[in-house]
């Protein structure tokens, strides 16, 4: 920035807008504001650093907003901080890579088997946030990077254990947390695309003689064993014997949805859709605009619903 002054560049940064708000998203919907605002009357250069669609909410916010406004965007690339990222920790991203905002984390978005970058990861309450999520898919003590100004003088990498992430008092605005990639299969126990595969392989030509023959028709009774024992395991009040008795269950489901998609009829996707479809569609109070006032009210929108399916389905086998 002094090199800009030498040169007579003048500029304005936004360094009062960081300062005036708690929350960074309406940081950033000040900053676009105000840049749209100023666009309507002059040209303007809005400088960012790295690329400016790497880790830049603003620059988001100013395309959906820019045409809106009727205001021309030209957007000029420039050397990311990811490229750095790469070289630092010495590793190839053609092999899959997840970028993700440490603010906005959701474990069941991970990529566990992929390279892992998390940005944004300025103080501690984040590693907190971030650290906890992690520990949903890892184990505590898995090693995960923590990399601080890639590719400048000031470059550190410090390993450290999973659950002392939040630990470590070297974090800023220029801080991310690298989690290298599950390679061991052990690991992958608690992954659902983990457990298909075991099932699928279970089916393959290599696979168990027992799971290879199995039908719809010659698991019915399986379902109907493991059901009882799940409501056994309920009576008892035992979490364990619970948690054990409905993986039984899973696995009969997983094994359906597998026999389905060897004879090319249908998936634990279609299953999962046909679920997702239902539940959305039967609960309108929720995730529509429908308001009710108690349980009583839901089971008959529930009945409601679940009859006007039984009708539509009815009229298309007629016709």
């Amino acid at each position: 920035m002094q090199e800009l002054e030498e040169e007579g560049l003048s500029f304005q940064s936004f360094d009062h807008i960081y300062e005036s708000y708690d929350r960074f998203d309406d940081v950033y919907d000040a900053i676009a504001s105000t840049l749209i605002e100023e666009a309507a009357t002059k040209d303007i250069f809005y400088a960012v650093p790295g690329h400016p669609f790497v880790a830049e909410k603003t620059v988001q916010l100013l395309q959906e907003r820019a045409e809106a406004s009727e205001v021309e965007m030209n957007v000029l690339g420039g050397a990311s901080f990811l490229d750095q990222m790469y070289t630092a920790l010495g590793i190839d991203p053609i092999e899959g890579c997840q970028i993700v905002d440490g603010t906005a984390l959701y474990a069941n978005e991970l990529q566990i088997r992929h390279h892992l970058i998390i940005v944004q990861v300025y103080d501690a309450l984040i590693a907190s946030e971030v650290k906890l999520s992690l520990m949903e898919k890892l184990p505590d003590d898995y090693l995960v990077a923590i990399v601080t100004a890639a590719g400048s003088a000031n470059e550190t990498i410090q390993y450290v254990q999973l659950f002392e992430l939040d630990r470590y008092t070297e974090l800023n605005n220029l801080t991310a947390i690298y989690v290298p990639p599950i390679k061991e299969d052990t690991l992958l126990y608690r992954d659902f695309s983990f457990l298909r595969s075991v099932i699928a392989k279970l089916r393959g030509p290599d696979g168990c003689p027992w799971d290879k023959k199995q039908t719809h028709e010659s698991l019915k009774r399986y379902l109907l064993e493991e059901t009882y024992e799940v409501l056994e395991a309920i009576d008892e009040k035992d979490d364990d014997h619970l948690t054990d008795e409905l993986g039984d269950v899973l696995l009969q489901v997983l094994l359906h949805a597998q026999i389905g998609e060897d004879d090319g009829f249908f998936s634990i996707e279609d299953v999962i859709e046909a679920l997702t479809t239902k539940m959305i569609r039967r609960h309108p109070h929720v995730f529509g605009d429908v308001t009710v006032a108690d349980e009583s009210e839901v089971l008959e929108n529930w009945k409601e619903i679940k009859a006007s399916e039984k009708t539509t389905s009815n009229k298309e086998q007629a016709s």
